[in-house]
């Protein structure tokens, strides 16, 4: 793929968060590595949804840095490296969605992990999304976003979770973060993730202590589309939903 098809799918990417009801104004990002080049395209920071172009979206290196021969002035997202924490920590991890989505930032601000109540959450996660641990007034003061990165890395690899079955977590009084192996499957994933904590709020207003579904049907569910074992491989999961219309 060339940069200039990398930077369509971005854009695209990106423009399909508003279509889906998922941020307001320019609250959320969407970005992509391509590992093989080095570099990452991803919003720039403020920028309007509609505004967004392939000559204003950022490229920047793997380590932030702007990208010699691009012209574009605008600089990255300033949650870039909460993007860099992620790709550099879960090499399975190819694009990668922020959003302040009502739901998912609701269960982020009670700091609440997300049950898997029903197959529909089964279905795309392997267990409870997580909320993770908060910062310390030393990690939010000194490179904020690195660490907010690195706290979802840290406490997948702390709990042992696979940042490939469990493609999501919720940053705590912040909000959720998605990712996938390409830019659909990151956002369609971040849909998924809002209906999921949709449904989840509602049933715990109706029934605070109510309980996740059996794990013999949650992994039935997950593992029916995923793995070497999958059967039920023709279902939906976003990819080139947006790049195909």
């Amino acid at each position: 793929m060339t940069v200039q098809e990398l930077k369509e799918i971005v854009v695209e990417a990106n423009k399909e968060l508003p279509r889906r009801h998922m941020v307001l104004y320019s609250w959320g990002n969407v970005s992509a590595i391509d590992r093989d080049k080095g570099i990452i395209v991803i919003k720039p920071v403020g920028i309007p949804y509609d505004d967004l172009t392939t000559e204003n979206v950022s490229v920047v290196d793997l380590q932030g840095n702007k990208v010699a021969g691009e012209k574009n002035p605008l600089n990255p997202s300033v949650d870039l490296d909460i993007h860099r924490a992620l790709y550099e920590n879960f090499p399975e991890c190819n694009a990668i969605v922020h959003t302040h989505s009502t739901y998912a930032t609701v269960m982020a601000q009670l700091h609440r992990d997300v049950p898997c109540f029903g197959t529909t959450h089964a279905d795309y996660f392997a267990g409870s999304v997580p909320c993770v641990e908060a910062l310390s007034d030393e990690e939010i003061i000194h490179d904020y976003e690195w660490n907010t990165g690195m706290a979802i890395v840290k406490y997948f690899q702390k709990y042992g979770i696979s940042p490939a079955d469990v493609p999501a977590a919720l940053s705590i009084n912040h909000g959720p973060f998605t990712w996938g192996e390409d830019c659909w499957d990151a956002v369609h994933k971040a849909v998924v993730l809002e209906e999921i904590c949709k449904m989840a709020v509602h049933m715990l207003a109706i029934e605070p202590d109510w309980q996740p579904i059996p794990k013999v049907m949650s992994d039935k569910h997950f593992y029916r589309k995923h793995g070497a074992n999958a059967y039920f491989t023709n279902d939906d999961h976003g990819h080139g939903m947006v790049h195909n219309k």
